[in-house]
């Protein structure tokens, strides 16, 4: 549920500014109303801030490997980062010129530069080339040349007074090549001892972190501070200042009793959907429902403070729709391993079992139950299954006898096709029925919710107009798509429905003839959302389509991993053919459960968010999250 809010106010003496903020924030209830504010330290911790998310993100290339050093590092961190940063940076310039010096001279062995300066200011010029054979061969006799060396591919020359035409000599380095050689070690090692540095520097994020956390409650209480308005062209003593923000109902007597203690003046009321601005969100379900939590938190979906709250019943519908999209009970065995190894690890770890991990039990369980009943076991065909596992199967999915008979009461509404499906097809047709009738239910059931809400309007009764039309089309999606005959009444239902919306769509208040005309100014829209949901019901095919999809492709992956001809005799091939299957099995189920959870995503959250939650309960997810102001590092 979503917790109701209170909007409150503060008034308090204007030199008391900083002691209210404090004391308020040490209650640690209030969601103050965010505003736009600078001032000079504003400035300071953010760029301290940008500086400690800049020095995490550069720490975080290096792993923390063995114990931490004995002594942690006491100075200015980020500092020294950007120094050790800068080092390096004018190292590996040095490195590549000392590199490029090196590659120009290290066939010419040693010899000292000096000597050529020498030779040169004494009036004899000398240039050092290395030749390929080709191009030595095609120098003419003019050029004075002395050969130092030369083999099959090279030639070392000297070209005594001038260099030779169109030919670039060798840049002599200031240096000797042992020299360069010394440097370049020194240059390698300092590198070394910096990377060491840093290796050593990333065992402090946790005191960046912790800094960082610091800060970020400096900057929420500075911009609180700053954003207190206050009232002008008074004496200073008397000045005063304010704020406002939101609590939740349950938490106001905390902040009456804080107010009455420091003398503050304080009001409060309850929020309108007329106000301004709306009130942030804050959820509090049952332990049970709240383990969907973490899936709004990572999809970033988060109903607005006048939105519905749908955990249970989007709980409910993606449990049926992780089961039937999944659709294998040993993948879902796997998963429930894989949820309850989390949950055992993080049990140790926080003394909790995590909700991520409960989430993922129950889901997995819904899997293995669905996959039961429906007789999916890797794909292994029916027949070949054990009968204890045979005896799971209920009847809609056996694809044994006739369809399913409908009970008494129901089979006026559901008379079957006169043509049954043949054996193999009847799970099939079972289980898109079934896909049908999910959807019917789910959008039904937004209706009601509408209703509920919207009651005594008059507007209450065009939502009972769409749950009259989603009715209705619902057995006329069975007529077309699975032949089921169509009821006489569906016309009606569909003509109801559309009279009721065009009739009461409109009817906040006011003329109700007037209010008519106005929903008929909207037929087209009125017109197109009929259509809609007509759509809408049909796209719950998905849920059976890649389910289907899944079960053909791990039917081909048995195949291809399992020779048809068996795997013979104990030996070398017996051995190569059990390894083959393990690695294709392992590979492809692995791929395929993992295109599987994507699927989940796109599809399965999808009927819960558009079809569902948008199209039928009109929520925008236009909600932000309850922070109130509190302290969140321990000191």
């Amino acid at each position: 549920m979503i917790v109701p809010m209170k909007k409150m106010s503060l008034i308090v003496m204007d030199k008391e500014r900083e002691a209210s903020l404090q004391k308020l924030r040490e209650a640690g209830v209030v969601h103050l109303k965010k505003k736009n504010v600078s001032s000079k330290l504003l400035g300071e911790l953010f760029d301290r801030h940008t500086k400690n998310l800049w020095a995490l993100g550069f720490l975080s290339k290096y792993e923390t490997k063995g114990e931490a050093p004995a002594v942690g590092f006491s100075g200015d961190i980020i500092s020294y980062i950007q120094t050790l940063i800068s080092e390096k940076e004018k190292l590996q310039e040095q490195l590549v010129h000392l590199t490029g010096e090196k590659r120009q001279v290290v066939q010419w062995g040693e010899f000292d530069p000096k000597d050529l300066a020498f030779l040169n200011e004494k009036g004899i010029k000398l240039f050092l080339y290395l030749l390929p054979r080709q191009i030595y061969n095609r120098i003419g006799n003019d050029a004075k040349i002395l050969i130092v060396s030369k083999d099959n591919q090279w030639v070392k020359a000297l070209s005594l007074d001038e260099e030779i035409k169109d030919m670039r000599s060798i840049s002599v380095p200031e240096n000797p090549l042992s020299v360069i050689d010394e440097r370049l070690d020194q240059v390698s090692g300092r590198l070394t001892e910096i990377e060491k540095e840093f290796t050593g520097l990333a065992f402090e994020k946790k005191k960046i972190i912790a800094d960082d956390g610091h800060v970020l409650e400096q900057i929420e209480f500075e911009a609180a501070r700053v954003g207190m308005e206050t009232l002008e062209d008074a004496p200073q003593h008397l000045t005063i200042s304010w704020f406002s923000g939101y609590v939740p109902g349950e938490k106001i007597d905390v902040v009456k009793a804080l107010a009455e203690a420091n003398s503050w003046t304080m009001t409060w009321s309850d929020p309108s959907p007329d106000d301004t601005e709306t009130p942030p969100t804050l959820l509090k379900n049952k332990p049970a429902i709240r383990i969907i939590e973490p899936l709004f938190k990572m999809l970033g979906t988060l109903p607005g403070y006048w939105e519905y709250d749908i955990s249970f019943s989007y709980m409910v519908f993606l449990c049926l729709f992780f089961a039937m999209i999944l659709g294998d009970a040993v993948y879902g065995l796997f998963l429930l391993s894989i949820g309850i190894a989390i949950g055992i690890l993080s049990k140790k770890k926080s003394g909790q079992f995590a909700d991520v991990a409960k989430l993922l039990i129950l889901l997995s369980s819904c899997t293995v139950a669905w996959g039961a009943m429906t007789g999916s076991w890797f794909a292994i065909p029916v027949a070949s299954l054990p009968p204890a596992l045979r005896m799971l199967i209920i009847q809609p999915f056996n694809n044994v006898g006739p369809l399913a008979q409908f009970p008494q009461f129901l089979q006026k509404l559901y008379i079957l096709p006169e043509t049954l499906p043949a054996d193999h097809m009847k799970t099939q047709w079972n289980i898109q029925f079934l896909c049908f009738t999910i959807g019917m239910v789910q959008l039904v059931w937004a209706r009601i919710k509408n209703i509920k809400k919207l009651l005594p309007s008059l507007t209450a009764f065009a939502q009972a107009g769409w749950l009259i039309v989603v009715f209705a089309i619902y057995f006329l999606v069975l007529f077309i798509l699975l032949k089921v005959e169509l009821p006489p009444f569906v016309p009606y239902l569909i003509g109801t429905g559309i009279a009721l919306n065009f009739l009461f769509s409109e009817q906040k208040g006011g003329n109700f003839l007037k209010n008519i005309g106005k929903a008929f100014a909207n037929f087209f829209p009125i017109l197109l959302k009929t259509i809609g949901c007509f759509g809408d019901i049909i796209s719950y095919i998905r849920l059976f389509a890649v389910g289907m999809a899944g079960s053909i492709i791990v039917q081909t992956v048995n195949s291809m991993a399992i020779p048809a001809e068996g795997f013979g005799r104990f030996g070398i091939g017996f051995i190569l053919k059990i390894l083959t299957m393990v690695l294709i099995l392992g590979f492809a189920h692995s791929l395929h459960l993992a295109i599987n959870a994507l699927s989940v995503i796109v599809h399965g959250l999808r009927l819960n968010l558009l079809e569902y939650a948008g199209n039928h309960l009109e929520i925008g997810w236009s909600g932000y999250e309850y922070k109130p102001f509190a302290l969140k590092q321990k000191k």
